[in-house]
């Protein structure tokens, strides 16, 4: 069991970087449909050896959560968000107390284009992070608490300040942040 809780740790702390560069990505990239449909296309006609690679291993071990979290990073890297939620759900159902699955959920559910389960999954995240993790957590639950405020602007004004006080709480710099802020609040 020793093994299993390092795994997870290491996984863990790798899956915070991933999470990290997909934070900076989630708010400075914008997606295109059309290529994303496109690479989609051409990673499932010439393969993908490392993501062909990766199935392979999670046949033989269905419950291996390194490999599928691998595999998850696998089909963000190649855009196919489909397939990314897929397995960020799989590894959630494994390890449903395991918060970056669900912020890596919500991120793929974004650049999917699919705002209403993104919020959905971002709220998982922000319910699911441990106290302890809460520091090193701090810059993806100032961006979950943005989304939410951001998503719920129009339909809860006041759910959506709240969100946006606990978004600049967690961090103070995020200019997009303070300007929703103000906006809400003005």
């Amino acid at each position: 069991m020793k093994t299993a809780k390092v795994n997870i740790k290491n996984l863990f702390l790798g899956l915070i970087l991933v999470g990290g560069a997909s934070f900076a990505n989630a708010q400075t990239t914008q997606t295109d449909s059309a290529n994303n449909t496109a690479n989609t296309a051409a990673t499932s006609q010439t393969g993908n050896p490392t993501i062909d690679g990766l199935k392979k291993q999670i046949e033989a071990n269905p419950k291996d959560t390194e490999s599928l979290s691998k595999l998850a990073t696998a089909y963000q890297d190649a855009s196919d968000w489909t397939n990314a939620i897929d397995t960020w759900k799989k590894i959630s159902a494994l390890l449903p107390d395991w918060a970056p699955s669900y912020y890596s959920q919500a991120y793929a559910y974004q650049s999917a284009k699919d705002d209403a389960n993104a919020k959905l999954a971002y709220e998982k995240y922000i319910v699911t992070v441990k106290p302890e993790e809460v520091e090193q957590n701090k810059k993806n639950l100032a961006y979950a608490y943005f989304y939410i405020a951001f998503a719920e602007q129009q339909s809860d004004p006041n759910k959506a300040k709240e969100h946006i006080a606990k978004s600049i709480q967690y961090d103070p710099t995020n200019q997009d942040a303070i300007k929703l802020s103000k906006t809400l609040n003005s």
